[in-house]
């Protein structure tokens, strides 16, 4: 600023810029409407407040002490969402490499796929922090004025060392903690397969009886069965709760695991638990979850070398669970670190996928993305998809024209057994006569072999 309170040298700004930050005290106002700003929204206030000093049309960082991200930014996604770490570490080092006293860099850089005129200010790394790098991304190649880009480096640093005292200081919320009990899922198993299993003894006993009639024995079945699947529904109730578990509790128990690990090293723990801690978890997404947070924690500690580890979790408006580890040590894991264990195989077969972001001197940058629901299954694609062996069997005997007496002796299976298929198969293809499913089957390859000349019953 010159001698009148205003802004002098080359890009010199227009009048309201001197209104707004001509004096200490409008420079400290702008400071503070920034600091008081809630962290969710605190680089789009930065963004407007920075626009009136150093006009931009999109800005970016790349912070250390960041618990989801390393790399925010504000602006057209188009651009802030093309940007890397990587990108922003290389700025920031070319930028130290050429000025000098920590004052920001302004020139040309390959961003999003162009060449763009930029601004890029970076504070120096303190003790548990590599820093942070600012990036704005200008519209106009005019430089900016010299005494804006001191002001814009003061401001920077402010808003840095508050982010990191508030990254220090702030202790993560602790939620109570109680798990579903793995026996207690293994014994409603086994009752399942025993209730199963006793269920359809009970059914098929009536209809293979020689003493009952055709009416008695089916309606005797259907009794069975409906009280069979009342008893179904109140084990349903019971296999949902221990197949899920609240979210909280899950996170809970994964930052109980992963303390006894740096109990005795100098790394710090931030944990940034579910927003939405009463909503519950399937018990496979949770458990691999937090397998792949605590083998991600373990390579970082072996082979970074971080001074503070955030993990956090958070539930993704397209119905994923995002676990997120972020370590601000040498930033050299690979991308397959995580095939250890079997662990990207867990993440695999749930439907998962997980990335693996490393910027050296920066850090890396675990992120998984488990789904919360299973995809539906695809549906069959040719008619007789959704039978069973032995109905197949009797179906190709049908669409002989046999009847169900001649059946039953080439399956060597009762001639009531037979008419428990035949209904079935009616059932499952969704037609009502025996010629009906007798054509579906000739459509779909059946008989196989000669056909006898046998009447149909």
């Amino acid at each position: 600023m010159d001698g009148t309170g205003g802004f002098s040298g080359t890009g010199s700004t227009d009048e309201g810029q001197r209104l707004r930050w001509g004096r200490p005290e409008d420079a400290l106002a702008r400071a503070v409407e920034v600091l008081r700003t809630p962290r969710p929204n605190l680089l789009r206030r930065l963004s407007e407040v920075l626009d009136t000093l150093v006009p931009h049309v999109a800005l970016v960082q790349l912070s250390g002490v960041c618990t989801f991200s390393p790399t925010l930014g504000y602006g057209p996604p188009e651009l802030t969402e093309a940007i890397s770490a990587l990108d922003l570490s290389r700025l920031a080092e070319h930028a130290t490499g050429t000025t000098s006293d920590r004052h920001p860099w302004q020139g040309e850089a390959e961003l999003a796929g162009h060449c763009r005129p930029v601004v890029v200010t970076a504070t120096t790394p303190t003790a548990g922090s590599n820093g942070a790098v600012l990036v704005l991304l200008r519209s106009s190649a005019e430089p900016a004025a010299p005494a804006a880009l001191a002001v814009l480096q003061q401001l920077w640093d402010l808003v840095t060392a508050h982010s990191d005292h508030r990254a220090t200081d702030a202790a993560p919320t602790q939620t109570a903690a109680s798990r579903a009990s793995a026996n207690a899922r293994a014994r409603a198993i086994a009752e399942f397969t025993g209730t199963h299993s006793a269920a359809l003894t009970a059914i098929l006993a009536p209809l293979r009886s020689p003493d009952l009639d055709d009416a008695t024995a089916r309606r005797t079945a259907t009794e069975l069965a409906v009280t069979a699947l009342l008893d179904l529904r109140q084990g349903a109730e019971l296999d949902r709760t221990l197949s899920e578990m609240p979210a909280a509790d899950a996170f809970a128990q994964l930052v109980r695991e992963l303390r006894p690990l740096l109990r005795h090293t100098p790394v710090r723990l931030d944990v940034a638990p579910p927003a939405q801690a009463d909503r519950s978890v399937p018990a496979d997404a949770a458990h691999t979850a937090r397998d792949a947070v605590r083998v991600a924690a373990l390579l970082m500690l072996e082979q970074e070398k971080p001074t503070r580890l955030h993990v956090s979790w958070q539930f993704t408006p397209d119905g994923l669970l995002r676990a997120v580890v972020r370590g601000d040590g040498l930033g050299l894991l690979t991308a397959d670190a995580l095939a250890v264990h079997r662990t990207v195989d867990r993440i695999t077969t749930l439907g998962g996928r997980h990335t693996v972001e490393a910027v050296p001197g920066w850090g890396t940058t675990v992120t998984v993305d488990l789904p919360l629901a299973l995809p539906e299954p695809a549906l069959a694609t040719r008619p007789l998809d959704g039978l069973q062996p032995r109905e197949l069997e009797v179906l190709d005997q049908l669409a002989r024209g046999r009847r169900n007496r001649d059946i039953a002796t080439a399956l060597h299976i009762s001639e009531s057994t037979v008419k428990f298929h035949v209904a079935n198969i009616l059932a499952k293809l969704d037609v009502s006569s025996r010629g009906e499913a007798a054509a579906l089957a000739h459509r779909a390859g059946l008989p196989r072999g000669p056909v006898g000349l046998h009447a149909a019953s």
